[in-house]
């Protein structure tokens, strides 16, 4: 299988699941983990109509952005991984979105170090929602407390939540978690913050996440293989 092929191959899984669960067609983008792979590879992604790229190391997606810059216009770099308050100025002049802030000072730090001449940076805030001491997050506690001061910060846009929810098997219990999740960003809306993204849901737990309103799945390994 080709990576063309592989990313067919998730496009009609996602399909298949807005069906299967009541979603509007269209309404959950892929967005392709190519942390740890090489540029080559992002390029057959690319030539396969791929434009959305997540990557974990701040070096490794900034030299990748460079050297696919003059490949296509609208490539957009996904930040995903933990973030180190010393990377935020690269981060804020690379990625378009990044999903993994999990406290006020990162967030005010994309805010303040976004290039005047860019877009707003989009954001999403990375909830423990498993509470595991070795995932960075917010706890689910204390989104309340943040939502306000992130919400008001200039230069980037609060877009919504993203988890990575402890790995499980059963088809179920994985819908479970994701409705946790769906249900800290109901609580949000409610409260009046314009929010519209959940990034959930990786190759093993996609339909369950989509199933509880995923609107970005974040897809590595079924579509470049296993890391090197």
């Amino acid at each position: 299988m080709t990576i063309r092929d592989n990313i067919q191959t998730i496009g009609e899984r996602i399909r298949a699941a807005e069906q299967r669960f009541g979603r509007k067609p269209g309404s959950v983008q892929l967005l392709a983990v190519s942390k740890k792979h090489p540029s080559a590879s992002i390029r057959e992604a690319i030539d396969a109509g791929q434009t959305y790229f997540g990557e974990n190391y701040v070096q490794e997606m900034v030299e990748k952005a460079a050297e696919l810059a003059n490949g296509s216009s609208d490539l957009e770099w996904h930040f995903i991984g933990p973030i180190q308050s010393n990377k935020t100025r690269l981060i804020a002049s690379t990625a378009r979105w990044v999903h993994s802030v999990d406290s006020l000072k990162i967030a005010q730090r994309l805010s303040d170090q976004k290039p005047a001449d860019a877009p707003a940076i989009n954001i999403c805030l990375q909830v423990n929602i498993s509470n595991e001491l070795s995932k960075s997050g917010v706890q689910p506690a204390e989104l309340a407390a943040l939502a306000s001061q992130i919400a008001a910060l200039p230069g980037i846009r609060w877009r919504g939540l993203m988890a990575i929810p402890a790995p499980e098997q059963d088809f179920a219990q994985q819908r479970a978690v994701f409705a946790q999740v769906r249900a800290l960003q109901e609580n949000l809306v409610a409260q009046g913050f314009t929010l519209d993204t959940l990034s959930m849901g990786m190759t093993d737990d996609m339909e369950a996440a989509i199933a509880e309103g995923a609107t970005i799945v974040r897809i590595g390994t079924a579509i470049f293989g296993s890391r090197a």
